[in-house]
């Protein structure tokens, strides 16, 4: 079955020709759910009615931009968001992984291409729900629990989102092992997205500021330069 069957997605743009385009691919070529917001406080009412699957998001709007939206649904939700926007400037791009989209699409795209990565983000989002590696990974600093989907920092819990939790998942169940950019992308985003290494990079720092002691000296997520990335244990790790 198509993961998009049934889904309920929530376009917000401001274009009204754009929103009923991309409606129509939605409801032409899937089963999914389709549901449009001419502006960001009508997304986010929406948004908080609806409870959708998944967030397609104009970056430049009146009133409350794309920034906005996204920074108040990522108080509440861990709802796959993705930028659909005209921009392609390497800084917003940067800055909308930060803000906590899982993509970031500019316009225009072909209907197939939208397609592939929507449901991308949607296999990720639910991937990241279905780890069952019971392995619980403990030291005197940091406790990870795939099953549970709970990591703490001294006790404390830290909150995750999917794709950094996925991330942060398949480093350490292969622990020791350095994995390139390129099988992090392809695990984390999918195959399509074998271009976009920056992706990796930005949440590699995500994960340091939340669980290392010091971002720039990092213990568990380092850094194979020129390679990729691999999660190190501690030596005193106790499971």
């Amino acid at each position: 079955m198509d993961i998009l069957h049934w889904k309920k997605i929530l376009l917000i743009d401001d274009d009204p020709y754009l929103l009923e385009l991309i409606a129509h691919i939605f409801t032409t070529r899937t089963s999914a759910q389709i549901f449009t917001a001419p502006n960001g406080s009508e997304g986010l009412r929406q948004f908080f009615d609806l409870r959708p699957d998944l967030v397609i998001l104009d970056l430049m709007m009146p009133k409350i931009d794309g920034w906005a939206v996204c920074a108040q649904i990522r108080q509440l939700s861990n709802v796959p968001v993705i930028f659909f926007t005209a921009s392609s400037r390497e800084e917003d791009v940067v800055r909308g992984l930060d803000s906590g989209a899982v993509d970031f699409i500019t316009k225009p795209v072909k209907p197939k291409i939208l397609l592939a990565r929507v449901r991308a983000a949607l296999r990720q989002a639910e991937s990241s729900t279905l780890i069952k590696k019971h392995r619980v990974y403990h030291d005197q600093y940091l406790t990870i629990d795939l099953a549970a989907h709970r990591v703490t920092v001294q006790d404390r819990p830290v909150k995750l989102s999917a794709t950094e939790f996925k991330l942060l998942a398949y480093l350490y169940q292969n622990a020791g092992q350095v994995l390139t950019s390129a099988q992090i992308l392809s695990y984390v985003w999918g195959d399509s997205y074998q271009n976009n290494v920056e992706y990796v990079h930005v949440y590699a720092s995500h994960l340091r500021k939340k669980l290392e002691r010091n971002p720039k000296k990092p213990e568990y997520l380092l850094t194979e330069h020129g390679v990729g990335y691999r999660f190190d244990k501690k030596s005193y790790e106790s499971h």
